[in-house]
């Protein structure tokens, strides 16, 4: 048996110890935000998750190597800074397909752990292992620098749709 906690529950596993974290979260726990980008060849960023306060791709990582591992999800992040991250994201135009993003939100959520004022050479060296196919990378960074101001500061971002409504509480 393999016990570990994500997304601060405890699990316990008896099943094969080398299936992918990856294939069990998706068809086991059913947790979405983890994509299967590459196949299980360790090359996109798009299944990152958090493993014991590291950046971790869930497609190369084995069950049997996760006891007693803490790993979270971006289901298991705190929703005030899954909203700022979000916000951020669409503030500056950073979503455009959105199947990466997940991923590089939370390489972002451990960057910010790490360094809670990354520069932006540190912020473009943290997306390296993050496929985006969509965007020249640009806005992505420009939204990580915005997040990382407002959740050192505290300071909500705010949205305004077309016809100016204020957005702040929305879960963008």
């Amino acid at each position: 048996m393999i016990n570990f906690r994500l997304n601060s529950k405890d699990i316990s596993y008896r099943g094969d110890p080398e299936r992918s974290l990856l294939d069990f979260l998706r068809n086991d726990r059913h947790i979405t935000s983890a994509k299967d980008g590459c196949s299980g060849q360790a090359a996109c960023g798009a299944c990152l998750v958090e493993i014991n306060g590291k950046a971790k791709l869930s497609c190369a990582s084995k069950l049997k190597n996760l006891k007693d591992a803490e790993i979270i999800t971006l289901e298991g992040v705190p929703e005030e800074i899954k909203s700022e991250l979000a916000k951020s994201f669409v503030k500056k135009g950073a979503v455009q397909c959105g199947f990466c993003t997940p991923g590089i939100l939370m390489r972002t959520k451990i960057l910010f752990q790490d360094k809670p004022n990354p520069t932006r050479d540190e912020i473009k060296k943290a997306l390296n292992l993050n496929l985006c196919r969509c965007t020249g990378y640009k806005k992505i960074v420009e939204a990580i620098e915005l997040a990382g101001e407002k959740l050192r500061s505290g300071t909500e971002i705010i949205i305004k749709n077309e016809s100016s409504k204020d957005l702040s509480g929305s879960p963008l």
